[in-house]
């Protein structure tokens, strides 16, 4: 991977044959788990400005017509998560000179808060083809990571680096862009935020940064004046629940108006529930794994086809162009002296070109075999095709393929290996009809009906739903304490917890239309492997497992633990006072906002003292709020939420498995509890110290 400084620049071409499409992944840690940004793009002209405002892709802008450029969203990182971005540069408009890759934060929080930022680019292989590091970024809101640009009919890459104290407000005025979003409270909120007052732009360091090479205008344009600024630029995304506690609206509308199913269904003509609704997709007839691998297979890819939205969202990461889908199944391909028949074919067309993907499907918690794959790849290799996509009910881990697949360095030619999981197609499929929208309503039906073929428990598509045979060993080994550090099955159990807490985020995500992501509070670039060994390590000496899940618009992290010993589940959320009023009047605006949670809520509070404060059930607390107020006269900081539960035994995904007592516990404390906070918009980050 080629490694970059600031203001350096390198071609494209000279680091990899495959390069009509790439994907940039913007990356930073946050020890507090709760550091978040939002990823934008601008395309600029011969001028150095947007040659409209449909130039700038943001959250609610993500996708240009032209397939041209694609936000792909956050996806889990080893020690936290990456922004990724697809650019199809051969479908970039010929009067586009620069493309600008940009992030902001919002709610006075800075670039300097976060840890390990950088930009890495992967080509449509999938092989990484360069990283940026960025060790400076200085007390900033908005921040150029960097920038794609032409130069004698070949696209570059240049590592900016630069900031703007002015926020996302000076940058997009920099670069013409001036976003007319007809709901007043917007621009109000964004202004209160520090992003939508008038200003002057200025870069954090006074500097621009120019190619040693090319006469080209720098990153922020010089020698102008600056444009008038956005009436209102993007606020950050907010729930339905958060606009309607603090009064700003809950995303800017687009221009397109796009469909979305109604959460409940209408009322049912059936005389009696035992009457049986037509389905597109019928499932009855199922009655062996072959039969669901085939069944399933074909419905996907078909519907992939038809709704280009979502044939897009599943390819897009995997290098594919924005253009034409034609899905095929059981394709007999010559490989040797036995033929092969892939479960799918995905063929894409754009101006031309094919890019051709093998798709090898499996149900029912079978796993994939590394002999089939293999022979795949090299099928794939030898055609010319693109990329070899593995579909099952397990979820990929960073540092840990599902499997080991050779490649012969010969070849010039590269197939890309990747992997989906039924709960992310689910999670897709969901995030489209529920809450994003697609372009009519027989989409969105076709969605729906795709949704409930897989999620039906005869489809075999239910995603990771064993925790594996280490999982029994383990349990006794922890009850009768003779579980020992390096045992290969703690190691075992921890991988597949870690399987299972991605899925639970992606339901999670899902049904409530927010990002919800894995926390890793390690160092950048730390080895998945030795991360996963401590906490094998950890589970034989304390008997649990532990994660973090952050969730979008939410005031704190949520944390889950399993305690193999006592059998019991619990979840919990550490959340800032309110800022306001006296410390009676801060836990009685709590209870209020806890009025329809659950009656056993452990409620703690947290003091500056560092000492454990006055807790209770909601319960108790109720008719006496004051009792969480600390005797000793110390300072509340805050309030940890706790709910317990009883814990699945089995390893499986039944009634009383584990899984499912997981998957019940994290959505009845988010639906009862996470629900019902106010996120404190006023609060700031405070200061780094110097």
């Amino acid at each position: 991977m080629h490694e970059m400084t600031k203001g350096a620049n390198v071609g494209l071409a000279t680091l990899s044959d495959h390069v009509d499409s790439v994907i940039a992944s913007l990356g930073w840690v946050s020890q507090t788990g709760e550091g978040d940004a939002d990823v934008s793009v601008l395309l600029l002209g011969p001028h150095g400005k947007v040659r409209s405002d449909a130039d700038f892709y943001f959250y609610n802008n993500p996708v240009a017509v032209d397939g041209s450029v694609e936000l792909l969203g956050k996806k889990p990182a080893g020690e936290g998560s990456e922004d990724r971005i697809v650019f199809d540069l051969t479908a970039v408009p010929d009067d586009v000179e620069r493309i600008v890759v940009a992030a902001s934060r919002y709610e006075g929080m800075r670039f300097d808060e976060l840890d390990g930022l950088q930009v890495t680019l992967a080509d449509g292989s999938g092989d990484s083809l360069l990283r940026f590091p960025i060790e400076d970024t200085g007390s900033v809101s908005a921040f150029i990571f960097g920038e794609l640009y032409r130069r004698s009919g070949e696209w570059k890459f240049r590592a900016v680096g630069q900031g703007y104290d002015t926020g996302l407000a000076g940058l997009a005025a920099d670069f013409g862009v001036d976003i007319d979003d007809d709901t007043a409270e917007a621009g109000a909120a964004a202004e209160a935020d520090g992003v939508g007052a008038p200003h002057e732009s200025t870069a954090a360091d006074g500097t621009t940064v120019a190619e040693e090479s090319d006469t080209t205008s720098p990153a922020v344009p010089g020698g102008q004046e600056p444009q008038a600024p956005p009436t209102a630029i993007p606020a950050p995304r907010q729930s339905q629940e958060g606009a309607g506690r603090s009064g700003k609206p809950a995303r800017p509308r687009t221009a397109k108006k796009k469909v979305t199913l109604p959460r409940a269904e209408q009322k049912s003509l059936a005389e009696n529930d035992a009457w049986n609704q037509a389905r597109l997709f019928p499932l009855s007839m199922l009655k062996s794994d072959r039969d669901r691998e085939m069944r399933a297979t074909s419905v996907l890819l078909s519907v992939m086809a038809q709704v280009p939205e979502f044939g897009r969202r599943l390819t897009a990461g995997f290098g594919a162009p924005a253009g034409r889908m034609e899905t095929y199944t059981e394709v007999t391909l010559p490989h040797g002296d036995s033929p092969r028949r892939p479960d799918g074919v995905i063929r894409v067309e754009r101006a031309g070109k094919l890019w051709t993907a093998l798709v090898e499907t499996k149900t029912n918690g079978n796993a994939l075999k590394a002999d089939q794959v293999q022979a795949y790849m090299d099928i794939a290799a030898r055609r010319g095709y693109e990329a070899v996509i593995t579909l099952s009910n397990d979820v990929a881990l960073e540092g840990s393929p599902l499997v080991d697949v050779k490649v012969d360095g010969r070849r010039k030619h590269k197939v890309a290996l990747w992997h989906l999981s039924w709960a992310e197609v689910a999670h897709q499929a969901q995030m489209l009809i529920r809450h994003e929208g697609v372009g009519n309503g027989a989409h969105a039906w076709l969605l729906h009906e795709l949704l409930h073929y897989i999620q039906h428990e005869n489809s075999g598509c239910h995603g990771f739903q064993n925790m594996g045979a280490a999982w029994v060993p383990v349990r006794r080994g922890i009850d009768d304490e003779t579980l020992c550090q390096g045992d290969s099955r703690a190691l075992e159990v921890v991988e597949s917890w870690e399987r299972l807490i991605r899925q639970v985020c992606l339901g999670l995500g899902g049904e409530i239309g927010q990002k919800a992501l894995p926390v890793r509070r390690v160092k950048r670039g730390a080895d998945p492997g030795e991360r996963r060994a401590l906490m094998a390590d950890q589970l034989c000496l304390e008997g649990r497992l532990q994660a973090e899940v952050r969730i979008e618009d939410t005031p704190g992290v949520l944390a889950i633990s399993a305690d193999l010993r006592t059998g019991r589940l619990r979840t919990s959320i550490e959340i800032p006072a309110p800022d306001q009023g006296y410390p009676l009047a801060r836990v009685k605006r709590l209870v209020k906002w806890l009025g329809e949670a659950p009656a056993d809520l452990h409620v703690e509070t947290l003091v500056d003292t560092g000492a454990g404060g006055p807790r209770g059930t909601l319960e108790r607390l109720r008719p006496e709020p004051g009792d969480l107020l600390p005797k000793n006269g110390a300072q509340i900081t805050g309030f940890r939420l706790t709910l317990f539960k009883g814990m699945g035994s089995t390893r499986g995904n039944a009634e009383s498995g584990f899984i499912r007592s997981v998957d019940d516990a994290v959505h009845r404390f988010y639906s009862t509890v996470v629900v019902h906070l106010e996120r404190p918009t006023s609060r700031k980050a405070e200061p780094k110290p110097a």
